[in-house]
């Protein structure tokens, strides 16, 4: 007998994991995937939004300001990438003034902290490389770049560390409730027992939702297509550049990442087959037309590579988290687009709290917040990488020479806790290529 089982293995559920392993629970985690971040986490934006682009009075709103500010205490804790740049959303002429007074007005109403509006003379100092129409800014110090598949990895090696299990390759079937618990059947055969559920099934959320609810969900699947732009061009743009938001979302928007590449995207188109991630031409050709309007310089061939990411549009545009009323301890994280990478830490906490006060659990004493940190080889000093080699010759064999990853390196992301699985899941941890 499980006390939760969570339910996918993305950004929201590996730190609703981590905040659960903080209490004497016993918990696992089904992922239907090879790894964890499969979904929306591994391919989105990668930026931690400050908050004044979500409707006063939702739950993004309310979720994106909190999840901001724990932000940093939580990467430091678990060695992950992240840093403040700040965000810029530009308007491109005085007849867009009205859309920045519209996001100063939400951020206040949200308590986004330190936001103004910068006109042309300080917006040229900030960023040089602005089209000649920028007109004017909101500048929003608190917004900040990660990566997300690092962070998913480390909230899951955190909470495995800290007792929690999880099973890949593992897809839920059917729930029902059976004498006051939960019996959820995956594809393997397998019947599990437990207390509580956490529904973080990312695109496939209404799906798991509408197994035990009479209150059906309809996620309406959106693919992003995004540009890559290679690192030669890293300090082109030192914060996030936005244009207006319109009404499907925040728009194109031109990005430095913590990798030290830039991101130009997403489009918005709205699809059927939740499996498709396939880009198309005619919208890199659309990133590239409304992208130059932010960078008139934007080079196509400096493009890296293009990749696209599925987010889980409700018709509700806010997030839908709890309990429904005919299904007591399933509790929904559904809807989860942007801000949910933003929001995610505070998803997790208010998930946490309410499950701990539902199934009346103790504090766990020896929960551990850190964990061994990750060796990044190409960042060390040649003294250090002496050293390192010393105590580990496999530190000696450089594999990816490009990334300059060593043998020990992957042979660690194979090893830790939750470690990768596939060739991708390596790519992905240490970016050997």
């Amino acid at each position: 007998m499980w006390d939760v089982i969570i339910i996918g293995a993305g950004v929201v559920g590996c730190a609703t994991a981590r905040e659960l392993a903080k209490y004497k629970l016993h918990v696992l985690v089904c992922e239907e995937q090879p790894d964890v971040c499969c979904g929306t986490s591994r391919a989105n934006s990668a930026i931690i939004h400050p908050g004044h682009s979500a409707k006063p009075g939702t739950n993004m709103a309310r979720l994106n300001v909190r999840g901001n500010e724990l932000y940093e205490p939580l990467c430091k804790e678990l060695d992950v990438g992240f840093r403040r740049c700040g965000a810029l959303n530009i308007a491109f002429s005085e007849n867009e003034m009205p859309g920045l007074q519209k996001l100063m007005t939400d951020g206040v109403k949200n308590g986004v902290p330190g936001m103004r509006i910068v006109f042309q003379k300080e917006l040229r100092k900030m960023e040089p490389n602005l089209g000649p129409e920028a007109f004017a800014a909101v500048w929003a110090p608190t917004s900040a770049i990660i990566n997300p598949f690092e962070l998913t990895v480390a909230l899951a090696e955190s909470a495995a560390r800290n007792g929690v299990e999880f099973r890949r390759q593992t897809a839920i079937t059917h729930i029902a409730r059976r004498k006051g618990n939960w019996l959820v059947t995956t594809a393997k055969g397998e019947n599990l027992q437990t207390r509580a559920i956490v529904n973080a099934a990312g695109v496939h959320s209404d799906v798991i939702n509408n197994l035990v609810s009479k209150r059906k969900l309809h996620i309406q699947g959106r693919i992003g297509e995004y540009w890559l732009i290679d690192r030669g061009y890293a300090d082109c743009f030192h914060s996030t550049i936005f244009q207006i938001p319109g009404p499907r979302g925040k728009g194109i928007l031109v990005t430095p990442t913590v990798d030290g590449t830039v991101l130009i995207g997403p489009t918005c188109r709205d699809i059927t087959d939740l499996s498709d991630l396939s880009t198309t031409q005619e919208g890199l050709d659309e990133l590239l037309a409304i992208g130059r309007r932010t960078w008139p310089a934007l080079p196509r061939n400096a493009a890296i590579t293009a990749f696209a990411g599925i987010r889980a549009h409700l018709p509700e545009h806010d997030f839908i988290l709890g309990e429904p009323e005919d299904a007591p301890l399933f509790f929904n994280a559904a809807g989860i687009e942007s801000p949910g990478l933003s929001s995610a830490p505070a998803i997790a906490e208010e998930l946490t709290n309410s499950i701990v006060q539902k199934l009346d659990a103790d504090p766990n004493p020896n929960f551990t917040r850190g964990r061994p940190p990750m060796v990044r080889y190409r960042e060390l000093s040649m003294e250090n990488r002496a050293k390192l080699a010393e105590e580990n010759p496999q530190y000696n064999r450089v594999i990816c020479r490009c990334e300059t990853v060593t043998e020990a390196e992957i042979r660690d992301a194979i090893r830790r806790p939750v470690g990768a699985r596939t060739i991708d899941g390596v790519k992905r941890r240490v970016r050997a290529g």
